[in-house]
């Protein structure tokens, strides 16, 4: 998906109010913004949301001297979803169609996203969440590439996401299940670290992409995502920021599971915002 114009002010926001938790040196804020500014008016550089999002975090990091400015904000959404899991799987168990409501719970798990809300309190919100369908929801193509899978992939996004992508992952009779997240940190998208955090490692095998944007870049890629990418039966990408980097590809096994957070995606998908939606590639 091609960077809007609608994108700037959001990624500029993500930027201010994460280089206020980094740092309480005013100098350093404004340094951190005046060149993300520069980096804003260059934007036609730029193919999509997460490549210019790379850019402009980076600054944080460069400025403040913390490679992982949103560690805390992470360790505390996993902890936060931990404290779900139990309930969550108490649900899945009562549901008729099990595989229809793994795939919600782990769509729930995308309001985790800190680079959007600048607070998440879904255990406020968490029955809510769950008494609402998919407004989009290809689960009959799924289901039939699911019969005769034997590998499957699914792309991360958030850190507290992942303890919900590991009740779907758990639900899922397939020999090989692998789990992908970010190579290096960027915003709050987990890393190895945070996915051993969740457990992941119990029901899957974790692997990076290389990546060190909050999407995916396949020049960035490693060689061993790449194979399983191709190879993969079925794969899930997870969140905002993976379907903006993969929704041009043609892959007929590729479906996006998120919840839909911003005008600009709310367009190009045709659904309104705030809706969950889990959509086969075509």
């Amino acid at each position: 998906m091609r960077l809007q114009l609608d994108c700037l002010p959001c990624i500029l926001r993500q930027v201010l109010e994460i280089s206020r938790k980094a740092t309480s040196k005013q100098e350093v804020q404004e340094k951190i913004m005046k060149e993300a500014i520069e980096i804003l008016r260059n934007f036609k550089n730029y193919k999509t949301p997460p490549e210019l999002a790379k850019e402009v975090h980076g600054l944080v990091k460069l400025y403040t001297g913390n490679p992982d400015p949103y560690k805390e904000i992470k360790k505390q959404s996993i902890k936060k979803a931990k404290g779900l899991y139990n309930f969550l799987k108490k649900f899945l168990n009562q549901q008729k169609d099990k595989l229809y409501w793994a795939l919600k719970i782990s769509a729930i798990g995308n309001v985790l996203d800190y680079g959007v809300y600048s607070r998440v309190e879904l255990e406020k919100d968490i029955e809510k969440e769950l008494k609402k369908d998919f407004a989009l929801c290809n689960l009959k193509d799924f289901k039939e590439l699911l019969e005769r899978a034997k590998k499957i992939l699914i792309i991360g996004d958030n850190a507290g996401e992942t303890v919900f992508d590991k009740i779907l992952l758990e639900e899922l009779n397939i020999k090989e299940k692998f789990y992908a997240v970010r190579g290096a940190p960027i915003i709050n998208d987990a890393t190895l670290e945070d996915a051993y955090d969740s457990g992941l490692h119990e029901c899957s095998y974790i692997i990076s992409t290389g990546c060190s944007l909050p999407g995916i870049d396949f020049k960035e890629c490693t060689q061993e995502f790449l194979e399983i990418f191709n190879k993969a039966d079925v794969i899930i990408s997870k969140g905002q920021g993976n379907y903006e980097s993969l929704s041009e590809i043609k892959k007929d096994n590729l479906f996006f599971l998120l919840k839909i957070k911003c005008p600009v995606i709310a367009g190009h998908i045709g659904i309104d915002i705030n809706n969950y939606v889990f959509k086969k590639q075509v």
